[in-house]
């Protein structure tokens, strides 16, 4: 268990080193210190605001389970989304379980 901590931890480190080199490539004038990495994996350095909180972990607006990080790199959890998912399961599963 101890290894895999290792692995996710390096795996981590080296998406945070990626991102502040892709960023530090830019010129100055140029650098948003938010984006992707490999186009895949999103990051963002700016300060968080309390608009940008809200639309990562409660955004009724975006039916997205997973939202780009409010602040380092990786997914921030939509509970909005996650919420009205397990209750359409819960709602399909009394359905399913009520019928004769």
């Amino acid at each position: 268990m101890k290894r895999f901590r290792r692995f996710i931890m390096g795996i981590g480190m080296g998406l945070v080193t990626a991102a502040i080199y892709q960023e530090i490539q830019k010129p100055p004038e140029e650098r948003t210190w938010h984006g992707r990495v490999a186009g895949f994996v999103p990051y963002d350095f700016r300060p968080p605001t309390l608009e940008r909180l809200r639309e990562a972990y409660w955004n009724p607006g975006d039916p997205r389970f997973l939202t780009d990080r409010v602040l380092g790199v990786g997914w921030a959890i939509n509970f909005y989304s996650l919420l009205q998912g397990l209750s359409a399961l819960i709602q399909r599963v009394r359905s399913f379980t009520s019928s004769p």
